[in-house]
């Protein structure tokens, strides 16, 4: 009697056991499901301010995102971004350009609306850019690795479950920018960065 007790009593254990890990197991699962990942191609202009703002004129830039939103209200995004300065100086010739590529991640926090259609935000986060002068202008003008201290404020527009669209106005603190130096009367580089995008992706 005893041996059938035993063995009901694990019997009973090992089946509770598999419903609890069952549980857990799809627990995680329903998690990992909820978690929204895409992908999202920008397209804008932007341009530096200070001295390096006088020094450069306004650039397209071009950029591809991967995106997670964790929660309703909170995202993150990590992405790559090129872009184009023309050098605005007499002392080198037309056509010669800093050209800026951006490695870089930002967290998003805002509140869904419209049956969270509409998603409006502000941003923060960092980045690492090189920026590589143009071969004509490399006698007065460095390459140079920034750091980079995104803000940003933005709206994305769900038209479905999958596709979305946004803008955005992204001002940047720029982190030991050195690239004009020999460029100015001072001898330092100063000025941040101000960038606006539009966005289309879709999510997954």
């Amino acid at each position: 009697m005893s041996g059938i007790a035993l063995m009901a009593f694990c019997t009973a254990g090992s089946a509770f056991a598999a419903v609890d890990a069952s549980k857990v197991g799809r627990g995680f699962d329903f998690q990992e499901n909820q978690v929204p990942v895409g992908v999202d191609v920008r397209g804008g202009v932007g341009g530096f301010t200070g001295n390096s703002g006088d020094l450069t004129k306004p650039g397209a830039l071009l950029g591809v995102t991967a995106d997670a939103q964790p929660w309703p209200s909170l995202g993150v995004e990590a992405g790559y971004e090129g872009q184009r300065m023309p050098i605005d100086d007499g002392r080198v010739g037309d056509g010669e350009a800093m050209w800026r590529h951006n490695l870089g991640i930002l967290a998003k926090a805002g509140a869904p609306l419209l049956q969270a259609k509409l998603y409006p935000y502000v941003g923060a986060g960092f980045g690492l850019s090189y920026l590589n002068a143009s071969e004509g202008a490399e006698g007065l003008y460095d390459n140079d690795f920034i750091g980079e201290v995104p803000l940003a404020a933005g709206v994305d527009y769900r038209f479905t479950r999958n596709v979305f669209a946004g803008a955005r106005a992204t001002y940047r603190a720029l982190i030991g920018t050195s690239f004009a130096n020999d460029a100015t009367v001072a001898g330092d580089t100063t000025g941040g960065l101000v960038n606006f995008n539009l966005t289309l992706g879709g999510s997954f």
